[in-house]
């Protein structure tokens, strides 16, 4: 038997959430997060927006959709998600006003080992958003 050399993925290219009203769940992670929709899955299905400039994509699934499975495997989620964007330290303070201007309230601030807060809010189907400087993590 051959061992495989180490190998170990480079990153996270995509991550989902599952929404109830996909049309609402767009405008809310365009307009209120800035977020491009860069594809859009057929039949309802869902919906892929970029997020930053790199290769990184959230996915908006229309859960009862999704659970339905098709071309693709049978997924889907209940209960709220968590997505933590990183942003830079500069912008927190923009961020709170951005998320005033949208009536998005915060619904918590919290401090990882001594960095800017990371600022935790919602999104219409109750996903938990998360604002956060990439120092948190010890990487």
């Amino acid at each position: 038997m051959q061992i495989s050399p180490k190998i170990s993925p480079h990153g996270v290219l995509e991550t989902s959430l599952y929404v109830s009203d996909l049309t609402r769940a767009l405008t809310f992670y365009e307009n209120v997060l800035g977020l491009k929709k860069i594809d859009a899955f057929p039949a309802g299905r869902g919906a892929a927006v970029q997020v930053g400039s790199g290769p990184s994509v959230l996915l908006l699934f229309c859960a009862a959709i999704t659970l339905t499975g098709g071309t693709f495997p049978e997924h889907g989620a209940e209960g709220h998600g968590h997505v933590a964007f990183r942003i830079e330290p500069e912008e927190l303070e923009a961020w709170r006003s951005r998320l005033r201007e949208h009536s998005v309230p915060i619904e918590r601030e919290l401090v990882f080992r001594g960095n800017p807060p990371s600022l935790y809010f919602r999104d219409p189907d109750g996903n938990s958003l998360e604002l956060s400087v990439a120092a948190i993590w010890p990487l």
